[in-house]
């Protein structure tokens, strides 16, 4: 789907004028969450308070997922498909113990603060057979008991039995040495490999492909997304408002927020969109479960299938975001949205004309700067 207009502008008050070519084309880059000390308080990161099993979790009534390729923080991480780089064994290695991972906590009925620690280690799966119960709890924010109790809700003796089940079945050798990368060499990589695994998740494209219909169908079509993921949110808007009738931006939370999704469904929505990313707002999991108790499908960008805005969604698409910075970093959440955008256009008949209709304005106007 392509046009020769904005179709390169930024996001969140950057200058249009950008470059030509596809409607998916954007350079902005999103907003990121603040890690420090937040990262490890419990606040609105947390679940539901009640247990349920993480099949339940991360599959509502309608729920389709793509699933989800385990991350690491650091650098040393991505897939089998992974081509022209150094880390193509370490990528086979995370990638197939994040999916072991997945099949080892499906079914089990975990608390909060067990699904949390699960989290932590599908996101650093590569690491996960090696780390220490004092080590996993200190990146998972949670106590050393805590951890002990996990394993045993997974059916271990103890986190000793678990992490030898893991090297059993994990590759003999750790991940590569990436000790030669500074910090911000790092995070690089690790944003290099979050994108692996989003490609590996896209093998299927079938629920990318469910989501683009839903939004193509929805008129008007509401966008969420509060702080951290408020640029995510923008940004989808700000192109897909060239194609789609009417797509209104739903960034601002407070009591007005149920009056807008009220709004919406009133004239004639019939699905919303969700970039939900951490720290994860209480208002954004209170608004997903107004939107579906109103009638509204709800599609869910989100960092991981353990979210808090899991069992609120009908479909989630997870997108990992990187953690070794001072601020997350969030280029899969970005790219994904993008990758939405270009479904959506796929499944709106007008959309090619609607972008010539805009070059063609925007070229009269001298609107940008060739």
């Amino acid at each position: 789907m392509s046009g020769d207009g904005d179709n390169g502008g930024g996001i969140g008050g950057a200058a249009d004028d950008g470059s030509r070519g596809d409607v998916s084309r954007d350079r902005a880059s999103g907003d990121r969450a603040s890690r420090g000390d937040e990262s490890k308080g419990g606040g609105d990161r947390a679940p539901a308070a009640e247990a349920v099993t993480v099949t339940e979790a991360v599959t509502a009534t309608k729920a389709v997922t793509v699933t989800e390729a385990g991350t690491g923080t650091e650098a040393g991480t991505g897939t089998e498909a992974a081509t022209g780089t150094g880390t193509g064994t370490a990528a086979g290695a995370a990638t197939g113990t994040a999916a072991r991972l997945q099949k080892l906590f499906e079914g089990h009925r975990l608390t909060p603060t067990q699904r949390r620690i699960a989290h932590c280690m599908v996101r650093r799966a590569a690491d996960a057979p090696f780390l220490s119960s004092v080590e996993l709890a200190e990146l998972a924010g949670v106590s050393q008991p805590s951890v002990t109790r996990f394993a045993v809700a997974l059916g271990f003796d103890g986190y000793p039995a678990l992490r030898r089940h893991l090297r059993e079945v994990a590759p003999a050798e750790k991940p590569g040495d990436t000790g030669s990368y500074n910090e911000y060499q790092q995070a690089v990589q690790a944003e290099i490999d979050n994108l692996r695994h989003l490609a590996t998740a896209l093998a299927d494209p079938s629920p990318v492909i469910e989501a683009g219909r839903l939004f193509a169908a929805s008129r008007p079509l509401p966008v969420l997304g509060l702080r951290a993921a408020t640029a995510q949110a923008a940004g989808f808007t700000y192109f897909a408002r060239k194609v789609h009738p009417d797509v209104r931006l739903l960034d601002e939370g407070g009591t007005m927020l149920a009056d807008r999704v009220d709004a919406a469904v009133r004239a004639g929505a019939s699905a919303l969109l969700c970039f939900a990313l951490p720290r994860h707002p209480r208002e954004v999991v209170d608004a997903l479960e107004y939107a579906r108790t109103a009638g509204l499908t709800v599609v869910t960008v989100a960092d991981s299938v353990f979210a808090p805005v899991a069992h609120h969604t009908d479909l989630l698409l997870p997108a990992p975001v990187g953690t070794g910075l001072a601020f997350d970093t969030a280029c899969a959440p970005m790219l994904l949205g993008r990758v939405l955008l270009e479904a959506m256009c796929d499944a709106l008949p007008d959309a090619q004309a609607r972008l010539e209709e805009f070059d063609a304005k925007a070229a009269a106007r001298g609107l940008f700067v060739e």
